[in-house]
């Protein structure tokens, strides 16, 4: 049976999101331990734990940590959604393969933080997100789906947010679906899906 743990550290849209669409959410950990999220699991009976990074010395120590929560509930997805800690090589390769993350950009452009500050200073038309395979490289795995909308008049840093965040809910369960139905397939660094549904998604309205 699939199951997916998901890593947050906030107010949990991207979760809400997930769990609307049916996805079979098994553990909800966070490394911040007032995360809105972790509340928003809890409506839904969904186990909660907290790892607080600030707890341990190293980033290699959080992650041994971390891991083994995760292992005790056997997932076949570990699906980052908001989950804002940089990870480690060796923790990726326990992971690999089967750990995805949304991120509030159309990489490979301004991937990190602060997005859509810089989307609206560079002056871009576009903007978006995109969900892709953790790798260790920062936002640079193999992209799954993307998603796309414009960038209006008038413009401001919450108003995009807002924009590009309904989006993410959209294409981020879609993406975690194809995976747990075995349909994603990456090969040369691309990734295509079975039955050629649509990989990308362009939304107009305001």
């Amino acid at each position: 049976m699939s199951s997916v743990v998901v890593l947050i550290s906030g107010r949990g849209s991207n979760l809400q999101a997930l769990i609307d669409a049916g996805i079979p959410v098994t553990a909800v950990i966070s490394n911040v331990a007032g995360a809105g999220g972790l509340a928003i699991a809890a409506r839904h009976g969904i186990p909660t734990l907290v790892v607080k990074h600030g707890d341990f010395p190293t980033r290699e120590a959080f992650e041994k940590v971390l891991a083994a929560e995760v292992d005790r509930f056997a997932p076949t997805l570990v699906a980052h959604a908001g989950f804002m800690r940089i990870v480690t090589a060796g923790y990726v390769e326990r992971y690999a393969g089967r750990m995805l993350n949304v991120h509030p950009s159309l990489l490979p452009s301004f991937t990190g933080l602060r997005t859509h500050e810089r989307a609206l200073a560079a002056g871009v038309k576009v903007h978006g997100c995109s969900v892709h395979f953790v790798t260790p490289e920062l936002d640079s795995g193999p992209i799954v789906i993307q998603a796309a909308v414009p960038v209006l008049p008038g413009d401001t840093v919450e108003k995009l947010a807002a924009r590009v965040l309904r989006q993410e809910h959209v294409v981020y369960a879609r993406a975690v679906k194809w995976f747990l139905e075995v349909r994603l397939v990456v090969a040369n660094g691309a990734v295509s899906v079975k039955g050629n549904d649509a990989q990308f998604v362009f939304d107009a309205s305001p």
